[in-house]
């Protein structure tokens, strides 16, 4: 065999293997418009780089693999025996007749295909004509009949009514340094082997041609029309057999019918030039295709990031827009509404709110006190309406991001599909009302810290002890979800006189400035628990899309895998 390389192997094999393995990292799970044909295609790319591109550039002085394909009922099996000389492949009147590929080769070329080198996903077997329904197996037969240098491999039909079947075929055609597609009389013209010699012909894959059954009184109006459709295929130079419809002679072909065939075959066996060139034309055709293929591959893995991206910023919007709900919900009034306006009325008494603020500071004073000596707890049913007020409030802006998330993942391409495969993302997680729970207890813990470290010198700390940390720690939450803003007329002035009370209760310990910072601080420590809590939800959707597994740079490495190919070349 010639050893004159079109291209360096050792370090296009190299390119190749590195395109293969980003090629394996490259999802596609989505349902996007055009994901199933991506899919496929990438599926083929990875059975050509692992059947054909790798073994070949690996063992360039490897026997040439003549795939023999075509469809049902078009007699491959037989002409596969009528070459060999005795039955190695199945034939018969039933159909699918070959279900597992057939490799036949000289027995000094055995070894090659023994091991895993081709077709790396086929378990071998051997034996003679044998049971031919061995799924994901190639069976292997050695035989003096054929020339070293070269192998036949018998396909199933590429129209075969098992889906399986068609695609081993296909897999198979695409493992070959040469394919010999037989086809008869009648079925020459069918669109599906067309299908198959077109996309050999963009790929620059030898082919030859077996046309089988033919009448004799028509060959000359077939042969013709035949050398058209190849021409026009750009497969001109293909050669075309002719196999006249004849009865066979204890089940094989006619010697004369198959001689020329079978002389061409011989000569290329024989002449490591001419072998060189077939698989020189067939592994340049290969590793020329690669190179479209994969850069679709690229565009489709880009489509699949660009959706996931788009799923997990409308989900992240969802949260952000539900802390967003959180901090509204403090500043509106919405929080002193109701059981807390009422358990505040109970704790100061109603008809204090028209008189003097400092009256009413030490009328809170001695209700505070009062509390703590286990008098009524009136400061206690206060602080639990301001936790519940909290609670609920942070728990309602999360169902409501859940449902933002999942509305807006309907829009989108790809959210049903990942809807249904985490159907629980449409409601709250299972945890989050413990959480809740956690958050509105820490956040007091973290009130009541605050609390303490402002009263830390004597006088200020008399002052604190003089309400109780815990009766402060109740008013400071109060004051900070003290506004007005969406209140009604009648709230206002109820609310106002809450927040002015509070605040005069507060700063008669800590101060003015001390307490605008302090209610400012609790606002905050609030809203970071709440972040983290809503992180936790977000989580669950983000999750979701990460099990699909798609890489935000897979089109990226796509990319820079070709052009590695290309700077190999």
């Amino acid at each position: 065999m010639s050893t004159e390389p079109a291209v360096d192997h050792s370090r296009m094999l190299a390119a190749v293997r590195g395109l293969r393995e980003t090629v394996e990292r490259t999802a596609l799970p989505l349902d996007l418009p055009g994901a199933r044909e991506a899919q496929q295609s990438r599926s083929r790319l990875l059975d050509q780089l692992d059947d054909y591109v790798i073994p070949r550039l690996t063992s360039i002085d490897a026997p040439l693999l003549a795939v023999i394909g075509g469809s049902t009922g078009a007699g491959k099996s037989t002409l596969v025996n009528s070459l060999v000389g005795h039955e190695v492949s199945q034939s018969g009147v039933l159909r699918p007749t070959t279900r597992s590929p057939v490799l036949v080769s000289h027995p000094s070329d055995a070894r090659w295909f023994a091991d895993q080198r081709v077709l790396p996903g086929l378990a071998r077997v051997t034996g003679g004509s044998g049971d031919p329904s061995g799924d994901g197996s190639v069976r292997l037969v050695a035989t003096d009949e054929l020339h070293p240098g070269l192998a036949l491999l018998d396909a199933p039909d590429i129209d075969s009514v098992v889906a399986a079947n068609r695609d081993l075929a296909a897999q198979l055609l695409a493992a070959a340094d040469l394919w010999i597609f037989v086809t008869t009389a009648a079925r020459y013209a069918d669109a599906v082997p067309w299908d198959l010699l077109r996309q050999a012909a963009e790929r620059g894959t030898a082919v030859a041609i077996v046309l089988d059954r033919v009448p004799a009184d028509v060959l000359h109006e077939i042969r013709p029309h035949l050398a058209e459709m190849l021409d026009d295929q750009g497969l001109a130079r293909a050669p075309v057999f002719a196999i006249l419809e004849s009865e066979l002679e204890g089940g094989f072909l006619p010697a004369g019918q198959t001689a020329e065939l079978r002389r061409w075959l011989d000569d290329l066996a024989g002449d490591a030039r001419a072998r060189a060139a077939v698989v020189r034309q067939t592994l340049e055709g290969a590793l020329a295709s690669l190179r479209p293929r994969a850069l679709a591959l690229a565009a489709a893995a880009a489509e699949q990031t660009a959706a996931t991206e788009a799923l997990m910023a409308s989900s992240g919007r969802a949260y952000v827009d539900a802390v967003a709900g959180v901090r509204a919900g403090m500043q509106d009034g919405t929080l002193l509404r109701g059981e807390v306006l009422a358990r505040w009325q109970e704790f100061v008494g109603t008809g204090e709110l028209t008189r003097q603020v400092e009256t009413v500071v030490s009328r809170v004073r001695d209700r505070v006190t009062a509390f703590f000596r286990g008098e009524p707890p009136p400061a206690e049913k206060l602080g639990e309406a301001l936790q519940s007020g909290a609670a609920l409030l942070v728990a309602n802006h999360a169902a409501l991001a859940a449902t933002a998330a999942t509305r807006a993942w309907r829009a989108l391409p790809g959210g049903e599909q990942l809807l249904a495969l985490h159907p629980g993302l449409a409601r709250p997680s299972r945890d989050l009302e413990a959480g809740v729970e956690r958050l509105v207890r820490d956040w007091q813990g973290d009130i009541l810290d605050m609390v303490r470290d402002e009263g830390k010198d004597r006088r200020t700390t008399a002052r604190v002890m003089a309400y109780g940390v815990n009766g402060m720690g109740v008013v400071l939450m109060l004051v900070a979800f003290s506004a007005t803003a969406g209140l009604a007329l009648i709230e206002v002035g109820i609310a106002g006189g809450t927040a002015v009370l509070g605040q005069k209760v507060l700063e008669a310990v800590f101060g003015d400035q001390a307490v605008r910072e302090l209610a400012q601080a609790a606002r905050e420590r609030l809203l970071e628990r709440v972040e983290t809590v809503y992180a936790e939800e977000l989580e669950r959707f983000d999750e979701a899309v990460r099990t699909l597994s798609v890489l935000a740079d897979q089109s990226e490495a796509l990319t820079v895998a070709v052009r590695r190919l290309g700077e190999a070349g």
